[in-house]
């Protein structure tokens, strides 16, 4: 894949960049490796001032790297000041929280003095030098997410980012820089996905994290598996919605709207999967696809705008292929299911697909199990909490959940028995730098944000003083 800026709104060409030969990628490599040397002796009150003044930057530079973000990558970009301004509060919010974090932690003098020791406790290290492979569809984001934590607990970062968004991963290298950070603790590399595997197994990079498709998260789980080195992993994500009868039923339907479509629906996170018990069904069905019908598709630039392209033809191709198979098994699209029509203004080029709400969803169907990556929800009818649980859990996929009801019954039965990450009530799914994200069965392992995140990297080291 090139290293290009596509814009997906029309399929122009922007700019392209040549990938980093072997030389730059070692001297970059040489570079990290002698800043972590440095960097990791640095106190907690450095690292939070420089954190800080990057923040600074970033809310000063909101209005450009959105556009760039848009541009690049289709979301709208109203959306896209969001994600800067979030990422500009993930580091303000660890600059002020690492050093509580990772503060040492002695256990009660009694559970230690029985074993001949006068004092001991754990202390949180750095390990060194982390790569992170980032997908594109929160370009901003994803990188921040891992990258505050990971500055503030004293490591450096090594960036290889997708590769339609080029600009954006520039432009992290260069707000660091700025910021303050010393030469090579946070550095963007522009390679292809098949310089991956050579960077990882250099000796110099303790550990990397990987937010993407579950292939990519195979690999890089092989490749590090294989050196014995530390991963993180954020992979797909399928997301059960489900809706019981206590549930507002409208506010419900509004939330779906929002949750299905989010950044153009390119969302791990996203609600994909719509269960409704069948005693409100007919009523949220209605509402959900009125709104979904009713939103405004184009120019992603353009304030008005709730949905733009996906943010590739290729995407685009495979979330046709799982609806066209949807609909030739018989499923119904209840709005949808094709190409928009008719949007002018130089788009025709654009990878743009209609909200989509398909219904009659079964087994056979590939939709039923693959992830859909656009704006296509799928709409399940369950007799009962057991048959929506039961729909809820059945995917590999195993990242968040959402549940409406006003019952605690329900609320603890779905705490209990959810196979996700996160399971959140009367609400669409959020990720807060107070909160741990991430997920289990094939959407990967580990945490990012929160404590758990910054732990994540980090040597827990045992100190032990005999008496």
């Amino acid at each position: 894949m090139p290293i290009a800026t596509v814009n997906p709104a029309n399929g122009e060409t922007i700019t392209s960049f040549d990938a980093l030969g072997p030389e730059e990628t070692e001297r970059r490599l040489a570079t990290a490796a002698g800043a972590f040397r440095e960097y990791r002796t640095t106190g907690f009150d450095t690292r939070a001032r420089l954190l800080s003044r990057a923040a600074d930057l970033l809310d000063e530079d909101q209005e450009k790297i959105a556009r760039t973000m848009t541009t690049e990558m289709g979301k709208p970009v109203k959306a896209a000041r969001a994600e800067a301004a979030k990422c500009a509060k993930a580091m303000r919010w660890y600059a002020a929280n690492a050093e509580r974090l990772l503060a040492d932690e002695e256990p009660a003098d009694a559970d230690v003095r029985d074993a001949g020791a006068s004092r001991a406790y754990v202390r949180y290290r750095p390990l060194g030098v982390v790569l992170a492979v980032m997908p594109w569809n929160f370009p901003l984001w994803q990188v921040v997410r891992f990258a505050a934590p990971a500055l503030m607990a004293g490591n450096v970062g090594l960036l290889k980012h997708a590769s339609n968004v080029p600009q954006t991963a520039l432009y992290l290298e260069d707000l660091f820089r700025r910021a303050g950070f010393p030469e090579g603790c946070f550095q963007t590399l522009l390679v292809g996905s098949k310089a991956i595997e050579a960077i990882l197994r250099d000796p110099r990079v303790a550990a990397a994290t990987l937010t993407g498709s579950e292939p990519a998260g195979r690999s890089v789980a092989s490749i590090a598996g294989d050196e014995v080195k530390k991963t993180v992993l954020e992979l797909g994500g399928s997301d059960p919605y489900v809706v019981l009868p206590s549930a507002d039923i409208a506010k419900a339907a509004t939330t779906a709207v929002t949750a299905r479509v989010q950044n153009n629906g390119q969302s791990c996170i996203a609600a994909k999967r719509f269960i409704v018990h069948t005693e409100v069904y007919d009523a949220f069905a209605e509402r959900f696809t009125d709104g979904m019908r009713a939103l405004t598709v184009g120019d992603p630039a353009q304030e008005s705008t709730d949905v733009g392209p996906l943010a590739s033809e290729r995407g685009r191709a495979d979330l046709e292929e799982l609806v066209d198979d949807a609909v030739r098994r018989g499923a119904t699209a209840l709005c949808g299911g094709a190409r928009p029509e008719g949007l002018g203004g130089g788009l025709e080029g654009g990878w743009f697909y209609s909200p989509t709400v398909l219904s009659g969803i079964t087994p056979e169907m590939r939709v039923h199990h693959e992830e859909t990556f656009g704006p296509v929800a799928t709409l399940y009818r369950a007799a009962g909490l057991d048959e929506a649980v039961a729909l809820a859990n059945d995917t590999p996929f195993g990242l968040s959940s959402n549940v409406w009801t006003q019952d605690t019954g329900e609320m603890e039965r779905c705490v209990r028995d959810l196979e996700a990450g996160g399971v959140f009530f009367n609400g669409m799914t959020a990720s807060h730098p107070a909160l741990p994200f991430g997920g289990i069965k094939r959407s990967g392992y580990g945490r990012e944000l929160a404590g758990h995140g910054i732990r994540e990297f980090c040597n827990a080291t045992t100190v032990w003083y005999s008496a």
